[in-house]
């Protein structure tokens, strides 16, 4: 008796977390349709994330504008991406579709695939008025002026631009002054819709951690799904799981239909993804670096209150911003006349709305030694906005001038 195709083992269809908005009707149908009319024939998995990821309202709203998808390398997130540019560019009629990478090369490809896609389907390959490659960027024209632009991530990539619909692509390398960058994009459109998709973030304090929090949370207006699993691998009992191919198969729906079994077995010794695995195969997320007291407990920063009353009479300043962007700290620094040095917050409060006018006025009373304010993380997304309002870098690093900008070194935040 011979086995039939039908017999091999697939993957999970399924995700470990399924966190969405309720909806009476999907635009699914549609563009699952599309893209088989394109040649394009989604997996069970893709077109249940495009199911639920594009629920609307009778009125034609999305009831998740935020869609968050999280599943192991090759398993075919790309099937996904590639639906949504093609219904939103040849059924929708958007104007502006921006597909946004971390790295050129990786926009290349998903450009690349899509073109391949539409060439190879006649009615829509007649539409297409150019498609452009050139000077690093890509991009996909319409004779009636509708396009779909492919863009590598900075801090100012997709500043100026209205689009109602965004792919964010290796979503675990966005930085908050990114999504500084990209939220406004689509804060005056109607039915705008951002699709972030990734794989598990190296960095343990990776924005996306709070794209993760809130679609475990079910929060509104958000659609979630992650093929992850779920251990702690400091737990022996988890570890040991990571050579289940039980787990294996619930972590990657393109099992058995794009990675093979062999393929995972080899990438689980040392000599393939070794330590990585976890992470790179199984979508295992690192735990999360925390902002609370870690290295200094509360019990020993209550014991150093200053209850004398003494204050310094010269002071630094620093501000920074949590990597939430729900609240901002200033705090001074500065020498105790009575020896050591005294730190206090001047001030604490949710948002940033407020840092720049507040941090002018502390210079203006204060006359600082300096101001600190680190240019990565959510902290730097301030520093144009304080430029415009005459707080600007130190042209010397080692010894800015009163009142200037003083940037840390990623060393000197290391060592502090």
């Amino acid at each position: 008796m011979t086995s039939s195709l039908l017999d091999v083992r697939r993957g999970s269809q399924t995700p470990r977390v399924a966190n969405y908005p309720p909806y009476p009707l999907s635009a699914a149908p549609e563009v699952i349709d599309f893209a088989a009319h394109c040649g394009l024939y989604l997996d069970e998995w893709q077109r249940y994330v495009l199911t639920h990821g594009l629920g609307c309202r009778v009125d034609g709203s999305w009831t998740a504008p935020k869609c968050s998808v999280w599943v192991p390398r090759q398993n075919g997130k790309g099937g996904i991406i590639e639906a949504l540019e093609l219904a939103w560019l040849f059924l929708f009629d958007e104007e502006l579709i921006i597909h946004s990478a971390h790295q050129h090369r990786t926009s290349q490809q998903a450009y690349g695939r899509l073109e391949r896609i539409i060439r190879r389907t006649p009615d829509i390959h007649r539409m297409v008025r150019q498609y452009r490659q050139a000077n690093g960027e890509q991009g996909i024209e319409l004779y009636d002026g509708r396009e779909l632009q492919y863009t590598t991530r900075s801090r100012t990539a997709v500043r100026g631009f209205s689009a109602k619909k965004l792919v964010l692509d290796e979503a675990q390398e966005l930085t908050s002054e990114q999504i500084a960058a990209i939220m406004p994009t689509v804060s005056a459109q109607e039915a705008w819709q951002i699709w972030f998709l990734g794989t598990p973030p190296d960095d343990p304090a990776a924005w996306c951690y709070n794209l993760r929090e809130d679609g475990e949370a079910s929060a509104p207006r958000l659609a979630h799904f992650d093929w992850g699993a779920d251990l702690d691998l400091k737990n022996p009992d988890d570890l040991a799981k990571t050579h289940d191919p039980d787990v294996w198969f619930g972590c990657n729906p393109a099992a058995g239909i794009r990675i093979a079994l062999e393929t995972m077995q080899d990438e689980d010794t040392p000599s393939g993804l070794g330590e990585k695995f976890p992470q790179e195969r199984l979508g295992v997320w690192k735990p999360r670096a925390t902002g609370g007291a870690g290295v200094i407990s509360q019990e020993l920063w209550r014991d150093q209150v200053d209850r004398t009353g003494e204050r310094p009479t010269d002071v630094a300043l620093a501000i920074q911003v949590n990597h939430r962007r729900t609240h901002t700290a200033i705090v001074a620094v500065g020498p105790r006349p009575a020896g050591g040095l005294l730190t206090s917050i001047v001030d604490y409060r949710p948002g940033t709305h407020w840092v720049v006018g507040r941090a002018a006025e502390l210079k203006a009373k204060y006359n600082p030694v300096a101001i600190a304010v680190q240019d990565k993380g959510p902290s730097g997304t301030l520093l144009e906005d304080l430029a415009k309002a005459g707080l600007t870098p130190s042209e010397d690093r080692d010894e800015p001038k009163r009142g200037d900008l003083a940037i840390p070194w990623a060393v000197d935040v290391a060592d502090a």
